[in-house]
């Protein structure tokens, strides 16, 4: 049986302590403080610094049972910052790019890079001057895995973590890595999730190591054949394609969120919505797509006495990418599933049966309305292309709202934008 390939195929950069490690590009004196970033609403923590991990803060514990804690030890708590972090994401596989040529990112703080017999020939050294070049250009700190395959590369980038070296090089014997295998639970293992987990777990496959050498048959049998290429994966036999391969066409777009605080008004129900739409349709004609169907949702906390969960959907006459049609639909929606005196606590947008924008069903009765819908459409990619230029919201509906209201998300905590804001830029003083 053929279990180990020590031919350097790919790498894996993982970005240590991403959100965390964002808040200190522009912060250098945090360099050595806990600090922990929030999610949505500052409900949770979402991401931790080493320090914060070392204070034996947990992921995912609400702030409000963390707060004394948080005191004593004066850690830094901050809320969300998407702008920023999808920034320095992208600044980040920049400087990978610089050295690798092209990258499969599998996340915003991680990327898979498959090694050319070239860049396989100086792997290590190679995998140190990306270390080097991000944290130089961007501030980020990286670790770098190299293995045979992808999973290998992930458990690689966990393991040089895990010994903070940065790097780590799976390039041992078969008995050095199993070594190394027996220590790791089997939960670290890249596409194992809590269930498949627990299945493998009552098989008494307890590490990487068992389950690198588990019977192929049962894996098969009892999981799926996906479970299998992991098996196969950690025996260094490359199975799984690549990461950022073309999925399925996009059939859905998504925008929800509960609220900063509870809504009972209409009409700052309608402001919500209406700028949940706004941003779906800006993805909408990112992604050069048309939608057919809008649906709507709103409801109370599930604790509420009053719980109500309601949802409204509807055709569109035309496939369309125009904010203020869709705006309309959902308007027209609200006013039929809304009810007095209920404390709405989340809603939420749905665009559905989206089509190829360049690709339209010709109809006779709408030839006279196609050229006012192509200015239409003309004016939303104007507006998307001064609002990515000046900063998101900078034009919008008047139907938003203008001022901050009760269902803005709670960012209490929030950095500035410092790569997305002119107004959140760094200013240097010379003296």
């Amino acid at each position: 049986m053929q279990t180990h390939n020590v031919e350097p195929r790919f790498f894996l950069i993982d970005c240590n302590n991403f959100f965390a490690s964002c808040e200190r590009v522009f912060r250098p004196d945090l360099v050595d403080q806990p600090i922990v970033v929030l999610s949505n609403n500052d409900g949770c923590v979402v991401a931790r610094s080493k320090e914060a991990k070392a204070l034996g803060i947990p992921m995912g514990e609400a702030r409000f049972k963390l707060q004394p804690l948080l005191e004593r030890h004066k850690v830094h708590v901050f809320s969300s910052n998407f702008p920023l972090y999808g920034a320095l994401s992208k600044r980040v596989m920049a400087a990978v790019e610089s050295l690798v040529g092209s990258v499969e990112q599998y996340s915003i703080d991680e990327c898979f890079v498959s090694l050319t017999p070239a860049l396989a020939a100086n792997a290590l050294e190679i995998a140190r001057a990306i270390v080097q070049r991000v944290e130089q250009w961007v501030g980020i700190p990286v670790s770098v895995g190299i293995a045979a395959s992808r999973t290998l590369a992930k458990l690689a980038c966990h393991l040089a973590k895990t010994y903070c070296s940065r790097v780590f090089f799976l390039n041992g014997t078969e008995d050095d890595h199993d070594r190394l295998f027996a220590q790791i639970p089997v939960q670290e293992v890249w596409g194992i999730g809590r269930r498949r987990a627990r299945r493998l777990l009552e098989a008494e496959i307890y590490t990487v190591y068992d389950l690198k050498y588990a019977d192929t048959d049962w894996i098969r049998r009892h999981l799926n054949v996906t479970a299998l290429n992991t098996v196969l994966e950690l025996r260094g036999i490359p199975c799984i394609e690549e990461v950022t391969a073309p999925a399925e066409a996009q059939k859905t777009i998504i925008c929800s969120r509960s609220f900063g605080e509870k809504i009972y008004e209409q009409n700052a129900l309608a402001h919500a919505l209406t700028a949940f739409v706004s941003r779906a349709a800006v993805r909408l004609r990112k992604n050069k797509l048309l939608a057919k169907g809008l649906a709507i949702n709103i409801a109370s906390s599930r604790f509420c006495e009053q719980y109500t969960d309601k949802s409204w959907q509807t055709a569109l006459v035309r496939p369309t990418m125009d904010t203020q049609v869709l705006i309309n639909a959902a308007r027209q929606g609200l006013a039929k599933i809304f009810q007095p005196g209920i404390p709405y606590a989340r809603a939420g947008v749905l665009l559905f049966d989206l089509t190829n924008s360049r690709v339209r069903q010709g109809n006779l009765l709408d030839l006279q309305a196609l050229p006012h819908e192509l200015r239409r459409e003309s004016l939303m990619h104007t507006l998307d292309k001064i609002n990515k230029r000046y900063g998101q919201g900078q034009i919008r509906f008047a139907l938003e709202g203008t001022e901050p209201e009760a269902w803005h998300m709670k960012q209490e905590s929030r950095s500035q934008n410092y790569l997305g804001d002119w107004k959140s830029l760094a200013i240097a003083h010379c003296k």
